[in-house]
């Protein structure tokens, strides 16, 4: 079995199954757009934005009209020039899992082998080291802090997301993943100190 490629910025595709077939092809942050739920899912795309402006984002969408979609939705909203877009051919065929035909009956990213998704990625590969990991926060971690769960929780997310630049509508969820992606363990630690501080001068 091939070694994962290494991948620095993350990669948006459609679907849960197209991130588990990636995971198993790239050492990489994948999100997903929820298909269509990305045009209206606010909290998603103003997070796309924010990881797309600091990191850069790769969109692989599936080659079919509503992969295309998607793609033009993105290109709309994401600054061009922090994007790279790779592209599956069109190919005839179905996913395992599926019990019949697409609509176009061409095959999602999901579907290929793993030969040619690592030759998509293989331009952007970061070398042979390891990619350098954040320490991951949890939900656990959240609760731990007063963030989720707990009388209150509600306004210091809503402090938190205001200090770190994040949209203060954002779900537990999406908060976890927009901190795991832009900040170190140690930037939040100071985003909580911070807003500690100020709770105090009150």
């Amino acid at each position: 079995m091939s070694e994962r490629l290494v991948i620095d910025r993350p990669v948006v595709v459609e679907g849960k199954y197209d991130k588990i077939r990636l995971l198993s092809v790239i050492d990489a942050d994948i999100l997903v757009t929820d298909g269509f739920g990305v045009f209206k899912e606010k909290e998603k795309t103003a997070l796309l934005r924010r990881i797309a402006e600091k990191n850069g984002l790769i969109v692989l969408t599936d080659s079919d009209g509503g992969g295309l979609v998607i793609r033009n939705y993105l290109k709309s909203i994401l600054p061009k020039d922090k994007l790279i877009h790779l592209y599956v051919p069109a190919v005839k065929g179905r996913e395992k899992r599926k019990l019949a035909d697409s609509k176009e009956g061409l095959l999602g990213v999901e579907g290929f082998d793993t030969e040619t998704l690592r030759a998509l990625f293989l331009p952007y590969v970061r070398g042979n080291e390891a990619r350098p990991r954040r320490t991951a926060l949890t939900k656990a971690q959240l609760y731990a802090d007063g963030l989720s769960g707990g009388i209150g929780s509600a306004a210091r997310r809503k402090a938190l997301c205001r200090k770190a630049g994040l949209p203060l509508n954002i779900s537990a969820d999406a908060m976890l993943e927009a901190l795991n992606l832009l900040f170190t363990y140690e930037e939040y630690r100071h985003f909580l100190e911070d807003i500690a501080a100020e709770n105090e001068e009150e």
